[in-house]
């Protein structure tokens, strides 16, 4: 389908998930105007962004019409609507590996280490909350390697970029930098991880990359 109206992009520079969507808009060649949401200063919780997102998270995208929140949601409304270079393959069992592999980052790592999650845990209890974001992604990484080992090519699943990588791009760089986790641990992740640095879509999207990236976060 051809891209007539304007994309907005509520996004966040740090935010793994905005991070995807950045990716996979780069990937597509949609244009879309980039509208930051600090959730540091707390500018999620304004009247007008709850109008978008109750729950007061990014990503939003705003597609003509159509408003729609977290990044599996927005993601899967991009691949339907602009078919042009589709992140989804038609082979069933890869498909459903795709699928697979995005929703064990979406539910299963991601959400334990958002920022607003670990300042809760904080707050609440007074964890050590570096330690706790470091056992979930490990946990979770043990299975992403082994989903992927015996089928990675160039990308995730194959000798194509799908949605696994989409979403795998941004999670294994955010442990990385933000987590310390080692990657000699997981070889085909770190290898992919190396591939994916090579991308002009991973740089375009990265959040240095972004009109609202700051050298040092409050």
């Amino acid at each position: 389908m051809g891209i007539g109206r304007k994309v907005v992009l509520y996004s966040y520079w740090l935010s793994s998930c905005s991070w995807r969507i950045r990716f996979a808009l780069s990937h597509k060649g949609i244009p879309y105007e980039y509208k930051a949401v600090d959730l540091v200063k707390g500018e999620q919780f304004s009247p007008e962004f709850e109008k978008l997102n109750p729950l007061h998270c990014v990503p939003v995208l705003v597609d003509d019409n159509v408003v729609v929140s977290d990044s599996y949601a927005i993601f899967l409304h991009l691949e339907q609507k602009y078919t042009r270079k589709p992140l989804l393959p038609v082979d069933p069992q890869i498909r459903a590996l795709n699928l697979q592999i995005a929703s064990v980052i979406n539910s299963s790592i991601q959400p334990h280490h958002m920022i607003g999650a670990l300042k809760d845990m904080e707050k609440m209890f007074g964890a050590e909350t570096k330690q706790w974001a470091q056992y979930k992604i490990d946990k979770g990484f043990l299975a992403l390697e082994k989903l992927t080992k015996n089928v990675a090519g160039t990308y995730a699943t194959g000798e194509r970029i799908y949605m696994a990588d989409v979403f795998l791009a941004p999670q294994i760089m955010q442990a990385v930098n933000r987590f310390d986790i080692d990657m000699s641990k997981y070889p085909t992740l770190r290898k992919l991880s190396e591939t994916y640095k090579g991308l002009a879509e991973f740089h375009a999207s990265s959040p240095q990359s972004q009109p609202d990236a700051c050298t040092t976060v409050d």
